[in-house]
């Protein structure tokens, strides 16, 4: 199959059998994914959400398709997605596999970073296929996230048996498949959330502090810096680190800590513990020098912006 077009006609050979689709969960990824297997020629058949915002994104995403109890989903559908938060996953599992939902060789998929296969254990017993594709992506809730799975990566495990089954899916998601073992799902997922979701606290203090700096566009400033520091980051590593942290000056440090505790105080525990971590990445990369070290480190360690060093 071809990964960079998985929505294009493929003989029928190569196809594996469409199957019918059910969301347990209409939440920002559940609808996506069914609408992106539907363009590969699966069929949604149910989907099951309670707040008013996972009606509105199951119409949108999934018109025609019907809105029905949980266990409905399941009696209606080969292959489900258990698209809920991590939280709630085992409940769910539980629940369902209890009151005999769960069909013998039925798809049972969970979405979720943090768990591997072992807590759709229920499922198994009850004779379900289960496996975990977790796609490596932000959703918004819309139909622009159909279209940005394509390249996405997925965290892919599952049972050696099932390894193509969910290699074709994914694929046919238009994602791309990295295996993770089920006992390195935690780790796996907690990168994630360090990387992407942090990065979305540490933009948006960015653009508060521009904006009460008098910056007009924000954003506009923000954009170019951060892709090329994304970029220099994916590809450089460690060897992209710039700045004052990186550079070791310590009075600039203390100035911005000082600056930030008069303007924005909630910001400077996050920027401490972040210039922490930068600057000992840097130090052990042989990027800062450790005379410079002694007097940054003892600005961070004191936290207040006041220590030794005079802003330069």
């Amino acid at each position: 199959m071809n990964a960079t077009a998985p929505h294009d006609p493929l003989d029928a050979r190569d196809r594996p059998a469409r199957l019918t689709v059910g969301v347990v969960g209409a939440g920002r990824v559940g609808p996506a994914l069914a609408a992106s297997l539907q363009l590969a020629g699966h069929r949604p058949v149910a989907v099951s959400g309670v707040s008013d915002a996972s009606v509105r994104r199951a119409a949108a995403l999934l018109p025609d398709v019907p809105l029905v109890p949980p266990a409905e989903v399941l009696a209606r559908a080969e292959l489900v997605l258990l698209t809920v938060p991590d939280d709630a996953l085992p409940g769910l599992v539980e629940g369902l596999a209890g009151t005999g939902a769960v069909r013998p060789g039925q798809l049972i998929v969970h979405t979720s970073g943090r768990y591997g296969t072992g807590v759709l254990d229920p499922a198994l017993r009850a004779g379900a296929l289960p496996l975990a594709l977790h796609p490596a992506m932000t959703f918004t809730g819309t139909s622009v996230d159909v279209q940005r799975l394509a390249g996405c990566s997925f965290g892919v495990t599952a049972p050696e048996e099932l390894r193509l089954a969910a290699e074709a899916l994914v694929i046919e998601m238009g994602g791309e498949p990295e295996w993770i073992a089920e006992e390195s799902r935690p780790l796996y997922h907690a990168a994630l959330a360090l990387g992407a979701n942090h990065l979305v606290t540490l933009v948006a203090q960015s653009m508060e502090l521009l904006r009460t700096a008098g910056v007009t566009a924000p954003d506009r400033m923000l954009g170019p810096l951060l892709g090329a520091a994304l970029d220099n980051a994916l590809r450089s590593g460690d060897a992209a680190l710039t700045g004052p942290v990186a550079r070791g000056d310590a009075g600039t440090v203390a100035a911005h800590i000082g600056e930030l505790r008069r303007h924005a105080p909630q910001t400077v525990a996050g920027y401490v513990a972040m210039a922490r971590a930068t600057a000992d990445r840097a130090l052990a990369h042989g990027m800062l020098k450790p005379e410079l070290a002694e007097d940054l480190l003892g600005v961070l360690a004191d936290g207040t912006g006041t220590g030794s060093q005079e802003p330069r």
